[in-house]
């Protein structure tokens, strides 16, 4: 009895070894587990997937909506309250569905798009929507200041309308001139034609006039 009760310090002793090596690996493997830095979630106000989007905010190429995800459409403006416009000679025009209000087609060969979107209220402000359009075509974005030496007006019979042209650099250049028009009743429109720079230079004359037609009821 006396040569086991001999043995016991030591059996202490390397159990309490073995708890201490345990305990040590746990820790080991919950510091080689440790999950990366989360990443920083893109800015909800950002633009789109693409510039050829059909809303103030982008969309995919050619997208009817500016918007992720599955945001119901505002109530189409009816009668005083609806824009009207002549179009030019050889213009065709479209009904839009979602965000879109029309989508115009200029009579040329090319990437182009001519969208009209009305949104309810300021719609996130001119500034905010000329810096998404902006950001669209890979350009930066314009302080306050900028945004008034970048605007020129168009006197129409709606209202005058905030037009700015922007174009990309690099091989692939993109063009963007866009209007945008708050009318009386609270609503903001916006006309927006984006494509090829030289095809979108080509309908650019046109663009303006039928600008300058837009009336309502």
């Amino acid at each position: 009895m006396r040569a086991g009760k001999s043995w016991r310090p030591a059996l202490i002793a390397l159990a309490g070894a073995l708890v201490a090596s345990s305990e040590g690996c746990r820790r080991e493997e919950v510091a080689h587990a440790r999950l990366p830095k989360e990443q920083a979630l893109p800015d909800a106000g950002a633009p789109g997937a693409g510039p050829m989007g059909g809303g103030p905010m982008g969309g995919g190429p050619m997208a009817g909506g500016p918007m992720a995800g599955d945001v119901p459409a505002p109530p189409r403006p009816t009668g005083a309250g609806a824009l009207k416009w002549s179009l030019p000679k050889g213009w065709t025009e479209t009904g839009g569905s979602g965000m879109r209000y029309a989508t115009l087609k200029p009579p040329v060969e090319g990437r182009i798009d001519v969208s009209v979107v009305v949104l309810p209220g300021m719609a996130g402000g001119e500034l905010a929507n000329v810096n998404r359009w902006r950001g669209q075509i890979g350009l930066p974005a314009l302080d306050e200041a900028s945004l008034a030496s970048a605007r020129k007006e168009v006197d129409t019979k709606a209202g005058k309308v905030s037009l700015y042209d922007f174009e990309s650099g690099g091989q692939s250049r993109t063009r963007m001139i866009a209007g945008l028009l708050e009318t009386t009743d609270g609503n903001t429109w916006f006309l927006k034609m984006v494509g090829d720079a030289g095809v979108v230079a080509a309908s650019r004359s046109n663009f303006l006039r039928l600008l300058e037609t837009l009336h309502l009821d």
